[in-house]
């Protein structure tokens, strides 16, 4: 009787054993590793991309879940220590988020999830525009170029360019704005072809821009007048007064000078002052012209 009691005993303590060793070791099961085989997270549209889900340590699971978010996109089970493969394609931006793997085993209140993994999805850069608020320079300015892509995944790499030379360092922009270039006008040559070119970590994607030139400003039309009186006695004792009004346009088609010419006769002719207003072109496109004789004629009495 005895001997039935330790027995019964004995198996009781081995029952439990081998119960709490299964429970251990069901809890020694690690955390799964998710990853992407293809190594970068960025992705394109209509990519192929796999995700690998292995438990490192324990007692191998015999169910991998993917899910996205809390949506379960796949099940595969597994006996052996290998890791398991999802593989998916990325058809919209939807397809991008969080996702996490689940290892478990028979029972889903034993199993373990992964850290998150999140895909980006990138956009080729659009063609950039590039501009200016100044599109007129002159020698001795500065002024400013502006290089824009309105669509593409950030950061955008921007350069700019006169001719086929690079005149300025790679620019990154973090946010959707303009890259700008500030520019000083000193020379002739410095009117010649910009572009820009604009980049990002979309593959053997680099657009440039328009073809960008600077032209020539006209000088701002400028007024510059005098006045005069000079008296001149003839031959038959006739004064004269030239009363001068000389206006000066910066525009060479524009220059031009006035004179007022009043003739006062002697004492013994009729007492009356005559004027006559003369215009003299002074260049016009390249040429210089002679005097034009105003078709006024004005004539003042005088007692």
């Amino acid at each position: 009787m005895l001997f039935l009691t330790v027995l019964l005993f004995s198996y009781t303590r081995v029952s439990q054993q081998i119960q709490g060793s299964t429970a251990e070791g069901r809890e020694m099961i690690s955390n799964p590793m998710l990853r992407h085989v293809q190594g970068t997270l960025e992705v394109v549209m209509n990519q192929n991309v796999s995700l690998s889900c292995h438990s490192e340590s324990g007692p191998p699971p015999v169910r991998y879940t993917l899910f996205k978010g809390n949506q379960v996109i796949a099940t595969l089970n597994r006996t052996g220590l290998t890791p398991v493969l999802f593989n998916l394609t990325i058809n919209s931006a939807s397809d991008v988020g969080e996702y996490k793997c689940k290892a478990e085993h028979r029972t889903p209140n034993d199993g373990k999830y992964s850290k998150s993994l999140n895909f980006r999805l990138i956009e080729p850069v659009s063609k950039p525009v590039l501009s200016s608020p100044s599109p007129q320079a002159k020698k001795g300015q500065n002024v400013t170029l502006s290089c824009f892509s309105e669509n593409g995944s950030l950061p955008i790499t921007y350069i700019f360019f006169r001719e086929k030379k690079s005149m300025s360092r790679p620019m990154k922009m973090q946010k959707k704005e303009a890259a700008m270039f500030f520019l000083f006008i000193n020379s002739s040559s410095d009117f010649g072809t910009y572009k820009c070119r604009a980049e990002n970590s979309f593959p053997n994607n680099t657009k440039y821009s328009n073809s960008f030139n600077f032209t020539l400003a006209e000088k701002n039309k400028s007024v510059r007048s005098s006045t005069g009186l000079i008296s001149t006695t003839n031959a038959e004792d006739t004064e004269s007064y030239v009363i001068y009004t000389e206006i000066e346009y910066v525009k060479p088609e524009e220059e031009y000078a006035n004179f007022t010419v009043f003739r006062k006769e002697n004492e013994e002719a009729e007492k009356r002052t005559c004027g006559t207003v003369y215009s003299k072109v002074i260049i016009r496109d390249g040429v210089q012209a002679g005097p034009l004789r105003s078709p006024e004629w004005h004539q003042l009495s005088r007692q």
